[in-house]
């Protein structure tokens, strides 16, 4: 954001803009969307997170975990039994959000077709080499 376009003083929009994007990149993030989704259903356990998540490394959804429940999307509950049971929950906050990213979901589930017929018409009238694409 430009400051000569606004009469925003510039430390609030260091301290206000910066924690946006990273919240946002946070929950935008490729496995933060299937963390939060699975998590919707109730306390979720890491190997079942692990098995719902196509892909995800052990170390990636570790990561994950951690930036959710900082970012106060997760709660992480440790029960003190051996070996030690811990359930992931989402907070009220990330259950709003969860109703956003469904929605967001499922319009990429409904035009999933539109947009490869789409990205396949572009490719042909440009004769695009598919290992130049965009998408990489």
């Amino acid at each position: 954001m430009s400051r000569r376009n606004t009469d925003v003083p510039h430390d609030v929009m260091a301290t206000e803009a910066c924690p946006l994007a990273e919240v946002l990149d946070h929950v935008a993030g490729k496995w933060s969307i299937g963390v939060l989704v699975a998590a919707a259903h109730g306390p979720v356990r890491f190997t079942e997170l692990e098995r719902a998540i196509e892909g995800v490394s052990r170390r990636m959804l570790t990561l994950t975990l951690r930036r959710l429940e900082r970012d106060g999307l997760l709660r992480r509950t440790v029960y003190p039994t051996v070996p030690p049971k811990v359930e992931y929950r989402l907070t009220d906050m990330a259950a709003e959000l969860v109703t956003t990213l469904r929605s967001l979901t499922d319009w990429a589930e409904r035009h999933r077709g539109d947009i490869a017929t789409s990205r396949a018409a572009y490719d042909a009238e440009r004769a695009v080499d598919p290992s130049e694409s965009v998408d990489g």
